[in-house]
């Protein structure tokens, strides 16, 4: 639970927020003159797939109240490798019963913003710090091992 002040008494609360995350859609090239899709289309059948993960499995500690898929998909060009990616946006509203719970979302890549709606002002004290602190770095181990196993598979 997130902890606020009201005078000189400490409350306990869940915490609302609404979080943005944008799923990638690269482009594939098909098999001779059929078979490839476009990137705005990978990256909406990505959105869709995902949406449904988060209608569909619970997550401890997380509620999610809504999944706003309207906002349209855009395209942008990777420096990098001089090919157009798209970007699917969603938005989430959702209530989490502590700032660790909130992690795992922000540690995606798909993440692009947090907008706390409430409690305006929290309270964390040194133990709730080291618990936040803990946790980020657990999902931080979590995301590297899963880049490692990704990247031993190519």
């Amino acid at each position: 639970m997130v902890k606020i002040r009201i005078g000189d008494e400490t409350v306990h609360t869940t915490l609302k927020a609404k979080v943005r995350l944008d799923f990638k859609g690269i482009g594939r090239s098909g098999r001779f003159l059929f078979g490839g899709k476009n990137t705005e289309r990978l990256a909406e059948e990505t959105r869709e797939q995902q949406a449904a993960l988060l209608r569909n499995v619970p997550i401890q500690g997380i509620a999610i109240e809504n999944i706003d898929m309207s906002q349209d998909i855009y395209v942008v060009t990777d420096d990098v490798n001089n090919q157009e990616v798209a970007y699917a946006p969603v938005v989430l509203d959702l209530v989490a019963d502590g700032l660790e719970d909130v992690i795992r979302f922000i540690a995606r890549d798909e993440f692009r913003k947090i907008e706390i709606i409430e409690p305006p002002e929290i309270y964390l004290s040194k133990h709730d710090m080291e618990r936040l602190f803990f946790k980020m770095n657990q999902e931080i181990k979590g995301y590297r091992e899963h880049l490692e196993k990704k990247m031993s598979y190519r």
